[in-house]
């Protein structure tokens, strides 16, 4: 069994996570190039951790960050999905859309169309009134991926992310929104 399938678009579920997921799961979590905009690669037990996480919170609000797949192998890429941030800031609470695919997995796509498909699940579904997304202003991929869903950005609202040290190079952070259309 391949897991409980809950979101499907042309190539790709978007499912629960399985314990085959793990491995792959660390490995994209430990590339460089993935972590680019991250404080730094995880280790297997953050990487573990995170997906226990990530478990604990589908778990809690029947909703996350879902492990993907490609249909056409059914080999896992990475995940996209929903998430209630664990910090405080001008724009919590909230739900916030994410990413993260292996490197190998970019360019084509694949992040837009699970994420598109996310959207309409949080809006039509869930029936969540708005959606946001953050990233450093340098992550130029995920920013194209939040604009080409809808999002859109105001640099008012831009703020420096309360779990990075004051002066870190990733500190600040853009934030984009998105409003579920009536």
């Amino acid at each position: 069994m391949r897991g409980q399938l809950l979101i499907q678009t042309e190539r790709l579920l978007l499912r629960r996570w399985k314990k085959e997921d793990r491995e792959p799961f660390y490995r994209l979590n430990s590339d460089p190039l993935v972590m680019e905009f991250m404080p730094a690669c995880l280790t297997r037990s953050e990487s573990d951790q995170l997906v226990d996480r990530i478990t604990e919170h589908f778990r809690k609000r029947n909703f996350g960050l879902y492990a993907v797949e490609l249909r056409e192998n059914h080999s896992f890429i990475g995940y996209v999905g929903l998430a209630v941030p664990s910090f405080e800031a001008s724009f919590t609470p909230c739900v916030e859309i994410g990413w993260r695919l292996s490197a190998d997995h970019w360019g084509r796509g694949l992040a837009t169309e699970g994420a598109q498909v996310v959207v309409k699940h949080a809006f039509s579904e869930l029936r969540l009134d708005e959606i946001v997304s953050f990233t450093v202003p340098e992550n130029v991929r995920s920013r194209r991926v939040m604009e080409k869903i809808g999002m859109t950005h105001d640099a008012s609202e831009d703020f420096d992310h309360p779990n990075l040290p004051k002066g870190h190079p990733l500190q600040r952070h853009v934030l984009y929104r998105l409003r579920r259309r009536n």
